[in-house]
């Protein structure tokens, strides 16, 4: 996979995110707000809201997924902060698997979407001079 790659998590949206690959970040982070924690017939639940399309705030997707725990995460600038996390499935390329997301206001960063190291792990190996090459082997799957 290349540095940035097109994400879909088919349980939560079906439109597509442009994602930061971060082996360098442990776990994977997307940019969520509105995030509510709510405890519904002996189950819990997260509802956020997302804006799926990078730079855009016009398009805006509530969403609902089952919640699992808070976990305290350090950024890469040292600031801990505790976020709510939880376990979905994910498309990248045509692969699907689930893996845990966390929920954090990520306005100020350029990606919508961190994915990080345990997300890709024995799965993926990052070619950091090359974007998108998870869509071309998409592409050819539906080619052959």
């Amino acid at each position: 996979m290349g540095w940035r790659e097109l994400i879909v998590f088919p349980d939560l949206t079906k439109m597509t995110i442009k994602a930061k690959i971060d082996s360098g970040a442990r776990t994977t982070a997307l940019h969520a707000y509105d995030i509510e924690v709510v405890k519904e017939r002996k189950k819990t639940w997260v509802y956020f809201d997302v804006h799926p399309l990078q730079k855009c705030q016009k398009t805006t997707v509530r969403v609902r997924a089952p919640f699992i725990e808070y976990r305290k995460i350090k950024s890469s600038t040292g600031h801990e902060t505790l976020r709510p996390v939880i376990e979905t499935t994910i498309d990248i390329g045509g692969d699907r698997f689930t893996t845990e997301v966390t929920l954090v206001n990520r306005d100020m960063m350029g990606f919508r979407l961190l994915i990080g190291r345990q997300t890709i792990r024995k799965k993926y190996l990052v070619d950091v001079g090359e974007s998108f090459l998870t869509r071309k082997k998409s592409i050819k799957k539906i080619k052959d």
